[in-house]
C-alpha cells in the first residue's frame, strides 16, 4: 500500500534470463536506477537499469564548455525524487528482461521479499504513483495491460504527473557568479540538500533546496586522497576506497549542508547527516586527513577533527600505516606547570620566574611576528623592531598589561631544534585561567600563525583555536589584516630622545609638568640607569635615578665581550631594579638633565599593591647604593638618608664591612700602570686552518716551513717501512699519535683530544684542523717524532668581536677568504689572554698591504673590542672610525641600524 493507493498482487511473468540481487547506489531518473553487486576483489560491480514498459520525465542536463544544457522536463525532479527516496540503499531484486540495441539492460526492480514472487515491482508502485507512463515494450501483453490499469487508475486520481499543474518544473542555477553572496545568504545555517556525486572523498557535489543552487564543495578540516591521476598518470593511495566510503553513506542521501566559506569557485563547508559527520568517520578510518587552512571554519569545532585522526594514526590505519609519533621533548613536571611572567620579549616571548626560582624564556607556540616595517628609518637613526614595525609595539603592550606580574599556567608543547639561524626555543601555550593569551592576541589582529607542514605535530596544543581567531581577525580586518589603504590609527610614531641633548631640552619641561609623569621601564641597564618609553609624549628617554651612587657593572661590548670588572654589588643591584620596574609602569619625577642628555630624578613604584615608594629609597634600604650628594638639593634627602641609615644598622651588602668610626671614602681602583709602548715585530705565516665560528686561525711560520716539511717526510717514510697492525694501537687523550689524513690518506702528527665508540676526534698539530677518524686510522708516534714543536700555533684576530649569530656565518666566511686568498701573511702579536695570543693580521692586496681587522670591521662584517690598555688605543681609535663608517653606511650587520644597546 502506498498512500492509500492498493497495489495488487504482481502478475506472473515469463521466465527471466537474469535475477540478480544489490544496493541501489543511485537512482538516475524516474525510470532508471544504479545498483552494486556484491564486491569480488575490489570495488562492486555496477548495473545500470531501465525500468521495462515505463518512462519517466527527463531530467535537465547540467551546461558544460561546449553545451548550453537543458532544462527539466515537467514533475522530472519530482518522478526522480519519488524514486530515490524510495530505494537508495536499499536491497533490491533485478530480474533483466531484454538488453537493448543501445546496450542499455531493461527489467523489472523488486523491493523486498525473499524472491519476485513475494517483492513489491517498483515500476507498477511508480505507475500506481502517477510519476512514469506506460509504453509498450516487449514483455508480455498481461504485464502491459496491468501497467496500462494502474496508470489508468493514477490518472482518474490525478495523481503525479497526471495532476493539473502542469508548472511543476524546477529552476536549477546550475552556475553561483557570486558565491560569497550564498554563503552570506544562508548565514552559515544548515540548508537541506541531496548529494549529488561524490567527486573525491572530501569533495561532493549537491543540490541546495528549496532554491535548487547546484555547488561543488569541499569539506571543511579534511583532505582525502584525490582520484585524479598525477603526473605519473598514479591515481593517489587509498583515494578510490575514500570514495566508495563517502558514495556508500552520502550520495544521492538527504543531508544538511553549512556553507562556512569560499575556495576559487568552490564552496567549503560542513555536512550534516543524522548518523553523524563524514568527515569525522573519513579521518577515523584513516581515509583523510587534517588540513590546517580550512579546520578553523568547521561547524562544531575542530576537537573532534583532530580526536578522529589522532585514533587513526594510533592505529596506523591507511594513510597512517607509516605514521611514527614525533616527541615534544618534553614530559612529565617539565611540561605542565605555573609560573610568574617577569618580561616580555618583544611580542611573542615570556620570560618566567618558575616556583623553584629558576628563569626560562618560553615562545608562544605557533606564532608568527608581525615583521615589515612600513617605511626605513632615518639616516643616521638605528632600526628598532618594537617600534618601527607596525603593531609590534602594541602587541608587547597587550602582553604586558595583562601578565606582567600574573601567575600564568604553563604547557610547553614542543622545543624547536636549535639552526644555523636560529637558537633553540621552548615554545609552550600561556593561559591565565581560562583564557589562551596567544589567541587572544591572534583575536586582536596582533599577530598571526605559524603554518606548520601537514606533518609537523610541533605546533601549539590549541592550535585550531588560533586558526578560528586569525580567520575571524582577517574578517574583521583587525590589526595586521587592516586594508593597507585605510587609515591605521593604531600606528604608532614613537620619538627617541635619548642622547640628544637639544631634543632633551625642548621635552623636559613636558616631563616636569603636573609634578609626574607616567612611564613604562622598556630596559634596566644597571641598578640607576634605565630606559623609559612615556606614553603620553610617545618618547623614549634615559633615565637615571638621583640622589644615589650605584656599583657600575661592567660593560657588555659587541658580541656579547665584557670589558672591565664589575663593582661588588653591581649585578645584584640591577637584578633588584629589574625585579622591581622591569616593563612596569612608574611615575618619573623629573629634576634635571646631564650633559649627555639623560634625565635626572626619582622614580616611584608600586610594591605589593600599596603606595608608590621611590626606587632610590630601595635600593639604599637594600645596601646595594650610597648616598650621593646631589640628594641634599632633593625634597626627598631626609627619607633617603634615613634609609642609608637603616642598612648601615642592619650591615647590608655593600654595609657588610662597615663600622661607626670608620670614616668611609669612595673606594678607589687601583689599575695596573700600562706605560709599555706597543710592540712591532711582524712576520710570515702561512694559514692553515680558520676555526668554524670564530676569528681564531692556525699558522706556521714560514721560518719553519723547511724543517716542517722535512720531519713530516721521514715520518711518512719511517711508517712505509714499518707498516702499522690495524687496530693495534688503542688512542687515548691527550696522547700524540699518527693519523692518515682522509683527504689525501698520508701520515700527519695528532694529538687525540677525546676517543670512545670506535671514534677519535683530533687535532693535526702541524696544521691545525681537526677531523673525526676511525681508531683503526691512527697508530703509534714513533719514537722521536714527538720532541718536535707542533707546526702551527692558534691565535686570535686581535681587538676585533664577531656579530650575533645571524652575522657570524658571513664574518666567518669573509674572514676566510681574506687569509686563504693571498699565499702569505703577516702577523704582529699584540697581547695575551690566558694562554691565547691575539694578533694583527696584515695580508697583501693589489700591491697594498690589509689590515684583516680593520677591513672585515669597515666592510660591516665585525665588530670593535675596545680594549683599554694604553698602548692599544691608536689601533683602537682606527677601529672605532672603521666601526662608524660600516654603521653610518648600513653595511651588514648594521644593516638594521645600531643594535648594540650603546646609546643607553
Amino acid at each position: 500500500m502506498s498512500d492509500g493507493v492498493v497495489v495488487p498482487p504482481p502478475v506472473a511473468q515469463p521466465a527471466p534470463q537474469t535475477i540478480r540481487r544489490g544496493v541501489v547506489k543511485q537512482v538516475l531518473s524516474g525510470d532508471a536506477v544504479v545498483i552494486q553487486g556484491q564486491p569480488v576483489n575490489g570495488p562492486p560491480p555496477e548495473t545500470t537499469v531501465y525500468l521495462s514498459n515505463v518512462t519517466a520525465p527527463r531530467l535537465g542536463r547540467r551546461p558544460t564548455e561546449t553545451s548550453t544544457g537543458t532544462a527539466d522536463e515537467p514533475f522530472a525532479w519530482e518522478s526522480r525524487e519519488f524514486l530515490r527516496k524510495k530505494l537508495v540503499g536499499q536491497v533490491v531484486t533485478f530480474v533483466k528482461d531484454y538488453t537493448a540495441t543501445s546496450g542499455r539492460d531493461h527489467g523489472r526492480v523488486y523491493l523486498g521479499g525473499t524472491s519476485p514472487a513475494d517483492a513489491e515491482n517498483i515500476a507498477e508502485t511508480a505507475a500506481s504513483e502517477g510519476w512514469v507512463e506506460v509504453r509498450q515494450g516487449k514483455v508480455s501483453d498481461e504485464y502491459s495491460t496491468r501497467l496500462t490499469e494502474l496508470q489508468e487508475q493514477a490518472k482518474q486520481a490525478s495523481r503525479g504527473k497526471w495532476s493539473s499543474d502542469h508548472t511543476a518544473v524546477r529552476e536549477v542555477r546550475w552556475v553561483i557568479e557570486n558565491p560569497r553572496e550564498l554563503v552570506d545568504k544562508y548565514h552559515q545555517k544548515p540548508v537541506d540538500a541531496v548529494i549529488e556525486m561524490v567527486r573525491d572523498g572530501s569533495t561532493v557535489r549537491a543540490i541546495l533546496l528549496p532554491d535548487f543552487e547546484y555547488i561543488t564543495l569541499q569539506l571543511s578540516g579534511v583532505r582525502a586522497p584525490a582520484t585524479r591521476s598525477n603526473t605519473e598518470g598514479r591515481v593517489e593511495p587509498y583515494a578510490e576506497e575514500a570514495k566508495f566510503f563517502v558514495e556508500q553513506r552520502l550520495l544521492q542521501r538527504d543531508v544538511q549542508i553549512v556553507l562556512e566559506s569560499v575556495s576559487n569557485q568552490n564552496f567549503v563547508g560542513t555536512v550534516i547527516h543524522p548518523r553523524g559527520n563524514i568527515a569525522e568517520s573519513l579521518l577515523r578510518e584513516g581515509y583523510a586527513k587534517c588540513v590546517d587552512w580550512s579546520i578553523g571554519l568547521c561547524t562544531g569545532g575542530a576537537e573532534k577533527l583532530r580526536s578522529a585522526e589522532k585514533q587513526a594514526k594510533e592505529s596506523k590505519l591507511r594513510l597512517w600505516k607509516s605514521y611514527q609519533p614525533t616527541s615534544s621533548g618534553v614530559s612529565g613536571d617539565k611540561k605542565a606547570f605555573t609560573a610568574k611572567v617577569i618580561e616580555i620579549v618583544l611580542s611573542d616571548a615570556l620570560v618566567l620566574l618558575k616556583d623553584d626560582g629558576s628563569e626560562l624564556k618560553v615562545h608562544l607556540s605557533s606564532i608568527r611576528l608581525p615583521r615589515d616595517a612600513e617605511e626605513k628609518p632615518a639616516v643616521g637613526r638605528q632600526f628598532r623592531p618594537l617600534y618601527d614595525i607596525p603593531f609590534m609595539f602594541q602587541a608587547r603592550e597587550f602582553l604586558r598589561k595583562r601578565l606582567i606580574g600574573k601567575k600564568v599556567n604553563v604547557h610547553i608543547d614542543y622545543i624547536q631544534p636549535k639552526s644555523e639561524q636560529f637558537p633553540e626555543k621552548t615554545c609552550a601555550t600561556v593561559k591565565v585561567g581560562d583564557l589562551n593569551i596567544a589567541e587572544a592576541l591572534i583575536a586582536k589582529g596582533l599577530s598571526k600563525v605559524v603554518r606548520h607542514r601537514s606533518d609537523d605535530e610541533n605546533r601549539s596544543s590549541d592550535y585550531d583555536a588560533l586558526l578560528a581567531a586569525e580567520a575571524n581577525a582577517e574578517k574583521g580586518k583587525k590589526g595586521l589584516f587592516a586594508d593597507k589603504t585605510a587609515d591605521k590609527k593604531d600606528t604608532l610614531r614613537i620619538q627617541e630622545i635619548a642622547g640628544d641633548v637639544a631634543k632633551s631640552k625642548q621635552f623636559l619641561p613636558y616631563l616636569q609638568r603636573g609634578g609626574k609623569a607616567e612611564g613604562v621601564v622598556e630596559f634596566v641597564a644597571s641598578g640607576s640607569r634605565m630606559r623609559i618609553y612615556v606614553p603620553k609624549e610617545t618618547c623614549l628617554v634615559t633615565f637615571l635615578l638621583g640622589g644615589i651612587s650605584c656599583p657600575r657593572s661592567a660593560r657588555v661590548g659587541a658580541g656579547g665581550v665584557v670589558n672591565g670588572a664589575s663593582e661588588p654589588f653591581a649585578e645584584e643591584a640591577a637584578t633588584f631594579t629589574k625585579k622591581l620596574i622591569l616593563q612596569h609602569e612608574v611615575e618619573l619625577e623629573v629634576e634635571s638633565l646631564d650633559k649627555s642628555g639623560n634625565f635626572v630624578g626619582y622614580i616611584f613604584v608600586s610594591t605589593d599593591g600599596g603606595r608608590p615608594q621611590n626606587l632610590s629609597e630601595l635600593l639604599l634600604e637594600q645596601g646595594l647604593a650610597t648616598l650621593h650628594f646631589t640628594a641634599e638639593r632633593s625634597g626627598h634627602y631626609n627619607t633617603l638618608l634615613s634609609a642609608e641609615n637603616r642598612a648601615k644598622a642592619a650591615r647590608k651588602n655593600i654595609w657588610a664591612n662597615y663600622t661607626e668610626t670608620e670614616e668611609v671614602s669612595e673606594e678607589a681602583e687601583v689599575q695596573k700602570n700600562d706605560t709599555a709602548e706597543r710592540r712591532v715585530h711582524y712576520k710570515k705565516v702561512a694559514v692553515t686552518d680558520v676555526q668554524k665560528g670564530s676569528l681564531r686561525f692556525s699558522a706556521q711560520f714560514i721560518e719553519d716551513g723547511a724543517k716542517l716539511e722535512k720531519m713530516t717526510g721521514e715520518l711518512r717514510a719511517h711508517l712505509e717501512q714499518n707498516v702499522p697492525v690495524t687496530g693495534a694501537y688503542q688512542p687515548r687523550r691527550g696522547e700524540l699519535c699518527a693519523a692518515k689524513f682522509s683527504a689525501d690518506g698520508q701520515w700527519y702528527r695528532a694529538k687525540v683530544e677525546s676517543a670512545r665508540g670506535g671514534q677519535a676526534e683530533i687535532l693535526y698539530i702541524d696544521y691545525g684542523n681537526r677531523e673525526t677518524v676511525s681508531s683503526t686510522a691512527l697508530t703509534q708516534l714513533p719514537a722521536g717524532f714527538g720532541s718536535h714543536p707542533a707546526g702551527a700555533r692558534e691565535f686570535t684576530l686581535a681587538l676585533t668581536a664577531l656579530p650575533s649569530e645571524d652575522y657570524a656565518p658571513f664574518c666567518h666566511e669573509e674572514f676566510s677568504n681574506l687569509l686563504f686568498s693571498v699565499p702569505s701573511v703577516e702577523i704582529n702579536v699584540e697581547y695575551k689572554v690566558g694562554t691565547s695570543e691575539f694578533a694583527q693580521v696584515l695580508v697583501e692586496h693589489n700591491g697594498k698591504k690589509l689590515d684583516v681587522a680593520k677591513t672585515l670591521i669597515e666592510d660591516g662584517y665585525a665588530l670593535v673590542d675596545k680594549r683599554r690598555e694604553q698602548r692599544l688605543q691608536p689601533l683602537v681609535q682606527e677601529y672605532s672610525i672603521a666601526e662608524g663608517k660600516a654603521r653610518k653606511s648600513r653595511k651588514v650587520i648594521w644593516e638594521f641600524g645600531d643594535f648594540t644597546g650603546n646609546d643607553i
